[in-house]
């Protein structure tokens, strides 16, 4: 199973989750493939069997500078070929920062949700106020990830 990981990131923790998680998935045997800069075109390209975003949130909720052309993109076009998708997300951001901890993965679900990506496992919330190793912390989801994708 091919899946594409679209990441986000400010500082390069959410980058380094979303290498790990396709370093993981990889190793399980699925084709994990990661662009932090991908376009569109490019994750069409790679024609996805399933989806995983991996992102950090930013200012008042928001994604990543690098995140937004491809969310705009995916938001614009809806590609009707994603359509019933296994699909997951995780989250990174810092839970003092109240009603907009993670809401860039937030964005992510809700895109997920318009696109009729399927839901496979509950969101993953990484908190930068708890975690200092978000990648090992990321790996028991990430097995159950792999679980749910092979199901």
């Amino acid at each position: 199973m091919k899946v594409a990981i679209l990441s986000g990131s400010v500082y390069g923790t959410a980058e380094e989750v979303a290498r790990h998680a396709a370093k993981l998935l990889n190793a399980a045997g699925f084709e994990a493939w990661h662009n932090p800069r991908a376009s569109l075109a490019e994750v069409q390209a790679f024609a996805p069997q399933a989806l995983l975003a991996v992102t950090s949130t930013t200012g008042m909720g928001e994604l990543p500078d690098n995140l937004l052309p491809l969310y705009s993109s995916i938001r614009d076009q809806l590609p009707a070929a994603w359509r019933g998708l296994p699909g997951a997300v995780i989250g990174l951001g810092d839970s003092s920062y109240g009603d907009t901890f993670c809401g860039g993965g937030e964005q992510m679900r809700e895109l997920f949700a318009e696109l009729g990506v399927r839901e496979v496992l509950p969101m993953l919330r990484l908190d930068a106020s708890e975690s200092v190793t978000p990648e090992t912390d990321a790996e028991p989801w990430l097995a159950e990830l792999i679980s749910a994708l092979r199901g």
